[in-house]
């Protein structure tokens, strides 16, 4: 029986929540914040993928991940820092790393070898629940941190959108309706992924974004969040107010992911 995205989601949320538990277990907070150094700015990731003008490029966010929740397994074996300098010579705004362990397959240790092999500014894209897993994003030398709205209430989204800022993170809130942008944007958010995580995400996530960018504030920074990433997909996109667009299982479902991103970054620029 295929359950609906929302059943997913909270049954993904649900082991997330008792691996967090269990990391706080061998790692307490207070441990893990005697490892964080100077807190540098918010700012960094939204700032890269800010498009300003619409005759400039737009901005590609590339991702690191093991498997789709809706296409499965992408690429068995994922090497994140030789993934990191391919998207880093090749045009990359930013790299979303995929941290979730049971729908993505994905590896908080990537984070670490994300940013040792680069300077592109890192999102971490997990299932946040718990302010414990900003301070690990941050510890972990991450400049933003993916926040899905259809998880939080309007003070849990506060809350955790103010706590990324604390820790220089620039906090990148999931939404997929317009209800969700109209809290996102009261609990502050600056920058937006509009996307869809039901089963055809990518068709409901072009149509979630190119109904939702009309009604984004000038000062917010739009990211298309789960699109196909197709030629004819950016050149739509790219007719809008988009600023970026999350390219991540066009990249990895293939043989040749720098082939790929150039072919990628060659339509963002039009």
């Amino acid at each position: 029986m295929n359950l609906p995205a929302s059943d997913l989601l909270t049954r993904a949320t649900a082991a997330r929540r008792v691996r967090v538990e269990a990391l706080k277990l061998d790692t307490p907070g207070y441990r893990l914040r005697e490892r964080l150094g100077t807190v540098r700015p918010a700012g960094r990731l939204e700032r890269a993928l800010r498009r300003g003008a619409a005759s400039n490029p737009l901005r590609l966010l590339c991702g690191i991940l093991r498997a789709s929740p809706t296409k499965g397994v992408l690429r068995a074996e994922v090497d994140a820092a030789a993934l990191a300098r391919i998207y880093g010579a090749g045009g990359a705004a930013g790299i979303s790393v995929a941290t979730e362990p049971e729908r993505s397959l994905g590896d908080l240790a990537w984070v670490g070898a994300v940013r040792d092999a680069c300077a592109l500014p890192v999102l971490v894209d997990d299932l946040v629940v718990d302010e414990y897993q900003l301070l690990d994003a941050a510890v972990r030398g991450a400049d933003g941190v993916l926040l899905i709205a259809a998880l939080c209430s309007d003070v849990q989204l506060q809350v955790l959108a103010s706590g990324a800022r604390l820790l220089g993170l620039d906090p990148l809130v999931e939404v997929h309706d317009a209800d969700e942008l109209r809290r996102a944007l009261k609990a502050g958010a600056t920058l937006l992924g509009l996307g869809s995580r039901e089963p055809d995400a990518a068709a409901r996530g072009l149509a979630t974004a190119l109904e939702l960018l009309p009604v984004v504030p000038p000062l917010v920074t739009a990211v298309a969040w789960s699109v196909d990433s197709q030629a004819a997909t950016l050149e739509r996109l790219r007719d809008t107010r988009c600023d970026a667009v999350l390219a991540g299982e066009v990249l990895l479902s293939g043989s040749d992911p720098a082939t790929a991103l150039a072919t990628l970054a060659a339509t963002a620029r039009g």
